[in-house]
């Protein structure tokens, strides 16, 4: 496809600005960690709100960009040899948002490999596990009178936040500098311990350094900005 009108996901989500960066999201703890990186690397975009409540992320128009109907997805009208470039999976987006903009991902050398297996540590463990914590706390799994499933995930999920608490004692981010990884992680840190309300069940207060490094985290603006977008429709 050699322009953005090409894409059918336009025509369910119509352009306004066809030469930006078009983000097909919601406020997720997936969903923001794109909104987030283009807030920070200064990158144009236009961000389009995928309705879970009519299953917007189902349709048609949404999985001819991401057949595994999950968001984020993005469109880059000037993608690599200034072709659009489509492009689904969170982790996917971040290395390819830090690489269009030269920030947040060391461009080689042994520092960029430390922040990629920290943010493929979040994709793999942290947003996995802490979600299963969300099923069996907050949602249908609540009723479950058998709790052995959620124990198991919150027993991980303990495990997964001690490993991160030991990484950010002696730094002051995941990978040393602010990066892609931290974007990553925090935003499901925060959603486990707010929106899960699960703080309390894996002990969250006993992870000082990750509290420190959260608290840092959501003290950026472009973070406070991101964590809003994409806005739902008036």
């Amino acid at each position: 496809m050699s322009k953005l009108s090409d894409f059918p996901i336009t025509r369910k989500w119509p352009s306004q600005y066809p030469d930006r960066i078009q983000l097909y999201s919601l406020t997720t703890p997936n969903g923001v960690k794109a909104s987030i990186m283009l807030e920070e690397t200064g990158l144009p975009y236009e961000p389009h709100y995928v309705n879970f409540d009519t299953v917007d992320q189902k349709s048609q128009e949404f999985r001819s960009l991401n057949p595994n109907g999950k968001i984020p997805a993005i469109i880059d009208p000037q993608g690599p040899d200034g072709k659009p470039l489509p492009l689904f999976e969170s982790a996917a987006i971040l290395i390819y948002l830090a690489d269009k903009s030269g920030k947040l991902l060391p461009k080689n050398g042994a520092a960029r490999y430390e922040a990629l297996q920290w943010l493929m540590f979040q994709a793999a463990g942290i947003g996995p596990m802490f979600g299963q914590v969300g099923f069996f706390h907050k949602f249908a799994g609540k009723e479950f009178e058998d709790k052995r499933p959620r124990d198991r995930y919150v027993e991980e999920s303990k495990r997964l936040l001690d490993v991160l608490n030991e990484r950010l004692a002696d730094r002051e981010w995941i990978a040393g500098d602010y990066s892609i990884a931290d974007i990553a992680t925090f935003p499901w840190v925060r959603n486990l311990i707010g929106y899960y309300n699960a703080g309390e069940l894996v002990g969250f207060e006993q992870f000082k350094h990750v509290k420190r490094a959260l608290d840092a985290f959501l003290a950026r603006p472009a973070v406070a900005k991101g964590l809003t977008i994409p806005k739902r429709p008036a």
